[in-house]
């Protein structure tokens, strides 16, 4: 039985070491490095970061790229990025490499630096847009300038043990691998050119190797039932109460401590709550109609350090398939099965709600949602109208138990129709009336 039991819990690490996710089984952080041309010592590459995730993006304080060199490699110049460490270059006379460290470790740029500092897609601060978001964001760029290494697609050893942080733990990367050269377009589109070597690495994500709770919770409500059924206590760990700082919303620590202090950790400061969450989203079951019916979602932020910026909500529900309305938010279906459409991905209008901000009376964003019926299966029976599955940011919340869901009044049915839907009915044929 022990072996058995050994056997499973492997099983079960492995899954969760695969990072793959059914809500997005392709989803993945392409690394790609394209040899432009030789150098008497090297070469220059250009590296290209895409974010091929459906809804998970990198937000900042921005991703941060490593590996380690198979010879003994230098970076004599970047372009676009830089590395964190010059590390030690005291061998080199008069023209000092940029880095010289075996296990570089490189970092975007800013915006704003100098053009003859930039390149396309660079300087973004690390901030990487989730591909099914916006794809045009969803790249990074930079140049490399590598020196005492092959001059020949047959000398040139790739790099070994590439690291992301996105920008924090979670990512696993695979070995480079060389696959065919990249095809490039002229500006006037008329000719082609190509890469003299390109290796792609791929970087998927886990969030069982990210944190050891979830980062979010979820919770409920009806309007054909009075209670609410709250985040599950200590959702997100409660031995954070001690691990980070948790103060009340009316607490004098506020403004000792001061509010959106971003920290070199990125230690959160909580609002203290029951569940301990840095993110809360809550689905309100609104209102029944004949042939619709209505839902109400809210995002709220607990944390006093942290603005969310470019927020993704992903739910998964079986009437996500028949959409009628997203009345504040964009909505995009997400379909990684083609016979099941029931997951549906939320997002931020820009410059008007992509920014959650940090805790306190602005640290909420909320829509409604209005969706049409299938008379076949539409029920409020069994806790059908809340969601199987949620994701913030990429990373699922925790749902609270089905036992604790809003239920039915013994004498409702899965067709009632809204009290606000009774209300207006009653008010029409008393005006009919008169």
């Amino acid at each position: 039985m022990r072996t058995i039991f050994s056997i499973l819990s492997l099983v079960v690490l492995f899954a969760c070491a695969a990072a793959y996710d059914p809500l997005d089984p392709t989803g993945n952080i392409t690394i790609k490095w394209d040899v432009m041309s030789w150098t008497p010592d090297g070469y220059v590459a250009m590296v290209t970061m895409n974010n091929f995730q459906m809804y998970r993006h990198i937000m900042s304080p921005g991703w941060t790229m490593g590996w380690t060199w198979a010879k003994k490699e230098v970076i004599w110049s970047m372009v676009g990025s830089q590395t964190t460490e010059q590390g030690d270059c005291s061998k080199f006379k008069g023209n000092i490499p940029h880095c010289c460290k075996k296990t570089p470790t490189v970092v975007d740029l800013l915006p704003g630096v100098p053009y003859n500092q930039q390149i396309n897609n660079c300087c973004k601060a690390g901030v990487l847009a989730a591909w099914g978001q916006d794809p045009a964001s969803a790249v990074s760029a930079f140049q490399v300038s590598v020196g005492m290494a092959g001059t020949s697609n047959k000398t040139v050893k790739l790099p070994k043990n590439f690291t992301l942080l996105g920008p924090g733990p979670g990512y696993t990367c695979g070995p480079a691998k060389v696959v065919p050269p990249t095809a490039f377009l002229t500006s006037d589109r008329r000719r082609k050119t190509q890469a003299l070597m390109t290796w792609n690495v791929t970087c998927t994500y886990s969030q069982f190797l990210a944190r050891k709770h979830p980062a979010c919770c979820v919770s409920f409500s009806s309007f054909y039932n009075e209670t609410i059924t709250p985040c599950p206590a200590c959702a997100c760990g409660c031995e954070n109460k001690n691990r980070n700082k948790c103060v009340k919303s009316d607490s004098k620590l506020l403004s000792v401590v001061g509010v959106n202090t971003p920290r070199k950790d990125n230690s959160p400061l909580l609002q203290c709550t029951h569940h301990m969450c840095p993110v809360r989203v809550h689905w309100h079951v609104k209102a029944n109609y004949k042939d619709y019916w209505r839902v109400k979602l809210a995002l709220t932020n607990f944390n006093y350090r942290m603005n969310y910026t470019l927020w993704t909500l992903v739910v998964q529900h079986p009437n996500l398939n028949n959409v009628t309305q997203v009345f504040s938010f964009d909505y995009k279906p997400i379909v990684p099965y083609e016979s099941v459409n029931d997951t549906g991905m939320f997002y931020g209008t820009k410059f008007y709600n992509d920014l959650l901000m940090e805790a306190g009376p602005f640290g909420n964003v909320q829509s409604e949602v209005l969706l049409q019926k299938d008379q076949n299966t539409f029920t409020f029976k069994q806790g059908w109208a809340f969601p199987r599955k949620v994701y913030f940011n990429g990373e699922e919340c925790m749902l609270p138990p089905p036992d604790t869901y809003p239920f039915l009044p013994n004498s409702a049915n899965g067709n009632l129709i809204g009290y606000s839907t009774h209300i207006v009915s009653a008010v029409l044929l008393l005006l009919l009336m008169h």
